[in-house]
């Protein structure tokens, strides 16, 4: 299969991005406010897709990361009384940051024991923010981005803005992140993952490969928390707990692990439970109770089927030349 050029999926994802926001303008506040959760979540899962899937390390924290770069966005904006549109490169830079520290001790440990590491830091750090008050402790910090810009109309509605912001922001990253897994680096990243021990023997350093890759995912990561701050309007250590971990891995899964394209149908697919599960629960006239547990019940339950049944994602048909 001959592969795309950057410039044509540059164009490609003009082409998408001009359809998405043009179809914006046919929709409610509610389907543009789930638009733009989509286009973040599917940057988070991409965070995991390039970490796990072509580096081959697992880590059950990338909510954490994702708070990093959201606290770190907003304490830009409130301190530095900064332009929205730079918090984010902060949240970026700060999970980057954040990123190459874990990374390093990422770089001696693997499988389970990089695992529970990552998986320690998203159970702590909610309770780390609450001990802070320069991070607004359980109430957490108001992000305040203003309102739509107006050149784009005074009709133009608010959660309208997010879904362009981040349908834009998304397709960046994903043309940015395809374009470098198609470089030397992607090439060594996965050898990593085939074979740890036959990419040391041709010259690749695997200690600095993974630290890069647990850096450049950990920037993505906390883009896409800064992104999650600016639809949500406050950073909280309840907008970014364990659960929210569990779920960008469980997306991951059900687009494949070393799938990037498939982090879409991920995505899709997290926002549409709560909302089906919802559904499901009036109409069985289940309690508030079970209208609270049935989309964790779901997620986890297809998380499984998924495991068992197609545990390297959707099969996307290619054409052959």
């Amino acid at each position: 299969m001959k592969r795309k050029s950057p410039a044509t999926r540059f164009l490609i994802s003009l082409g998408v991005g001009a359809f998405l926001l043009i179809a914006s303008g046919h929709v409610d506040e509610l389907r543009a406010y789930q638009g733009a959760q989509v286009a973040i979540y599917a940057i988070a899962i991409a965070s995991i897709v390039l970490l796990t899937g072509y580096s081959g390390q697992i880590s059950l924290g990338h909510g954490a990361l994702m708070a990093v770069g959201g606290y770190a966005a907003v304490i830009a904006q409130i301190h530095w009384h900064l332009p929205y549109p730079l918090t984010f490169l902060i949240g970026g830079i700060a999970g980057a940051l954040a990123g190459y520290v874990l990374g390093i001790a990422a770089a001696r440990l693997r499988g389970p024991y990089l695992a529970g590491t990552t998986l320690a830091l998203a159970v702590g750090l909610p309770s780390l923010a609450n001990q802070f008050h320069i991070l607004g402790g359980e109430q957490g910090l108001q992000f305040d981005v203003g309102t739509a810009p107006t050149w784009v109309g005074k009709d133009f509605t608010q959660y309208r803005w997010f879904f362009w912001v981040a349908v834009v922001m998304a397709l960046a990253i994903f043309w940015l992140l395809r374009n470098l897994l198609s470089t030397r680096y992607g090439r060594r990243w996965r050898a990593v993952r085939a074979n740890p021990t036959a990419a040391a023997l041709t010259g690749i350093d695997i200690a600095k490969a993974k630290v890069l890759a647990f850096t450049l995912s950990s920037a993505v990561a906390g883009l896409s928390g800064a992104l999650f701050a600016m639809l949500l309007g406050l950073v909280a250590p309840l907008a970014f707990t364990l659960t929210l971990s569990f779920t960008l891995v469980t997306g991951a899964v059900l687009a494949g692990v070393s799938n990037l394209g498939g982090s879409i149908i991920g995505a899709i697919v997290l926002v549409a439970i709560p909302e089906l599960s919802n559904a499901v629960a009036t109409h069985l006239g289940g309690s508030d109770r079970v209208t609270a547990n049935l989309p964790g019940v779901v997620t986890s339950v297809l998380l499984i089927v998924t495991v068992l049944l197609a545990p390297n994602g959707p099969k996307i048909p290619r054409r052959h030349k």
